[in-house]
């Protein structure tokens, strides 16, 4: 099996056309027009193959498509969005599950095309505990916690076992079923660590269980806590349907400048005015 690049090839053929474009179009204007070009590059038959690249992977197998697709990640050769979009359009789940057992990047890319099917999540779970790999552990835990309910009795087995506890902390609070075991760590959690109070509250604002809010307004009427801690405090409370209207003075918080004026310079909008004459690249 023969493995293309073809992301290179169309790059080369972009510079190509953008050279002999005499400065026609701006940069703004050709960022616009890239997507369409490659769209149209895909449907483009090449000499070197004999057809397009969309034609050319809608003729493999599905055990051939994974099979290039392991080639791609091993040799380092760019897994263009055609083929890509010819797997997902399969929806051939178990034959890219294999790939969860392999390198890094084979099973961010599996991880990539599977998406958050409820059969894999569980692997997921278990690979995200095994790993030392942060770039594997992020993109198991995203996907994870848009369906932590189907994991949740294990990801606090994996907690109170010590395994990866922070991801397990993250994963469970995202749990849409109200359990009081969840709850009862999450609360444990936020009174006990008292260093780490914006990640937290930020968890029990996740979880949105409004039995935490006597919690959250007893740690924010503290003396003595952060500028950055009243505001993750505050947040918490308000996302979960409370309120805090307290006086408090963190004039001498030396974040709380910083913070202060960061919050006003992001709020100054900043126009300008782009024009598209809105011809066509042929």
């Amino acid at each position: 099996m023969i493995i293309y690049d073809f992301d290179e090839m169309f790059d080369k053929r972009l510079t190509k056309l953008i050279a002999g474009s005499n400065g026609r179009y701006t940069e703004e204007e050709w960022e616009d027009r890239i997507p369409q070009l490659y769209d149209r590059f895909g449907d483009t038959d090449l000499k070197i193959i004999g057809t397009s690249p969309r034609k050319y992977y809608a003729a493999m197998s599905d055990d051939e498509i994974v099979k290039c697709l392991r080639a791609h990640v091993r040799e380092n050769i760019p897994v263009s969005s055609f083929l890509c979009l010819e797997i997902q359009k399969r929806r051939i789940t178990d034959k890219l599950l294999p790939l969860l057992e392999g390198s890094p990047d084979e099973q961010v890319m599996a991880m990539n095309l599977i998406g958050d099917e409820d059969t894999a999540i569980p692997r997921y779970l278990d690979i995200l505990v095994r790993t030392d790999d942060e770039e594997v552990r992020e993109r198991a835990s995203e996907l994870i916690k848009s369906k932590a309910d189907l994991v949740a009795d294990a990801a606090i087995a994996h907690y109170r076992e010590g395994r990866a506890r922070e991801y397990m902390l993250d994963i469970i609070s995202r749990s849409v079923r109200r359990r009081d075991d969840i709850f009862r760590i999450l609360i444990d959690e936020f009174r006990t660590e008292a260093d780490n109070i914006p990640l937290k509250a930020g968890l029990l604002a996740a979880y949105g269980d409004e039995r935490a809010l006597p919690y959250l307004q007893d740690r924010i009427e503290e003396e003595g806590i952060s500028y950055v801690d009243f505001r993750e405090l505050k947040f918490a409370i308000e996302a979960l349907g409370g309120t805090y209207t307290g006086e408090r003075d963190f004039s001498d918080d030396r974040y709380y400048e910083i913070i202060k004026a960061h919050d006003t310079s992001s709020n100054l909008n900043i126009f300008g005015d782009a024009s598209d004459n809105g011809e066509e690249i042929s």
